[in-house]
């Protein structure tokens, strides 16, 4: 057989070929248990990061923003249904969602030079902090909100005739939740609102 180089190469395929199939297989296999993993562990850390806990493990949201909220009809109702900081703040769809957690990031920035360690420098920053929300939220058309409204479920019959009236306007131009409800969960900042900052389309 040393002296036939054709029946050594036809051994060695016999050979390599169930290892490199058993190869690709055991490849396949362990990328797919990584793959779990990585999606478990990252899904995991995303909901973490919505919780109620973790928001206000910082002293600037829990001694600013949190103590407000804490006197609105979203942390305590007749109905005892909560909603949390994430529940306006991050949409519930994962892409949306996932964006929105790739741009909150970009804040560790501000956490990490103190931008608004104190109540007074959050008082300074207060508008300009609005207004991102408000034109994020504007962008998505109150995505956020719609974590728990929606149009469909709304009963106009329960709604006084002044709100049904506003419902119906806003809904004619164009309007989109936090062009009014701006200041329902924390304390209105001095200045324009976002109906004058960023106009609708319908109403320009």
């Amino acid at each position: 057989m040393a002296d036939n180089p054709g029946a050594l190469r036809r051994l060695w395929h016999r050979l390599a070929a169930p290892s490199a199939k058993y190869s690709v297989l055991a490849i396949f296999v362990v990328g797919g248990v990584a793959g779990v993993i990585f999606w478990g562990g990252f899904n995991t850390a995303m909901e973490a990061t919505n919780t109620l806990e973790f928001c206000i493990s910082c002293h600037e949201m829990r001694d600013t923003v949190f103590k407000e909220y804490k006197e609105t009809v979203h942390f305590a109702n007749r109905s005892g249904v909560r909603a949390v900081c994430s529940d306006c703040h991050v949409p519930r769809d994962w892409g949306h969602k996932v964006l929105r957690k790739i741009q909150a990031s970009g804040e560790l920035y501000g956490k990490v030079i103190g931008a608004i360690d104190t109540p007074a420098k959050f008082e300074a920053k207060r508008a300009e902090l609005a207004r991102h929300v408000w034109k994020r939220m504007k962008e998505t058309d109150s995505l956020e909100c719609r974590n728990c409204h929606s149009n469909e479920a709304m009963s106009s019959a329960r709604q006084t005739e002044k709100a049904q009236a506003r419902h119906k306007k806003g809904a004619a131009e164009g309007m989109t939740c936090i062009d009014c409800h701006f200041a329902i969960a924390h304390n209105e900042p001095e200045g324009p609102g976002p109906r004058e900052l960023f106009p609708s389309a319908a109403a320009k």
